[in-house]
């Protein structure tokens, strides 16, 4: 397997384009070690989560870029770019990270602001005389 795995994770508004290619275990997100992009260690085991479960940690390079969303909604869409792209490097992957989770893209949105409204359900306030 020479060749680069690309793959793309979405979770809200956030779209995360991953490439995985053989190599020592670096992560860089928009070109930033991936410890600086997302300083706080939630964040950093969400993106080690796919490479841990698979025993995977120091056989990928990775480099994505990521854009769209708040912090979780960009950690979570590039877990999910990731969890796509070993599913690819082996088919057993799959056995391990659906039962957690990882392969199932949230479909949760913000729900548009309708006109006559004051947000997307909550109505101005009414009144009878």
């Amino acid at each position: 397997m020479g060749e680069v795995i690309h793959k793309i994770g979405r979770r809200k508004t956030a779209i995360a384009r991953v490439y995985l290619k053989k190599g020592k275990g670096k992560i860089t997100v928009n070109n930033k070690d991936y410890k600086n992009y997302f300083p706080t260690l939630t964040l950093q085991y969400k993106i080690n989560q796919p490479f841990a479960l698979t025993n995977n940690e120091k056989t990928f390079d990775t480099s994505i870029t990521v854009y769209g969303g708040g912090a979780t909604g960009q950690v979570e869409a590039i877990r999910l770019g990731l969890s796509r792209a070993l599913c690819e490097v082996d088919e057993k992957n799959r056995e391990i990270l659906k039962p957690e989770g990882l392969l199932t893209r949230d479909p949760r949105m913000v729900e548009r602001k309708k006109f006559g409204q004051k947000k997307a359900r909550k109505k101005f306030q009414f009144s009878k005389r």
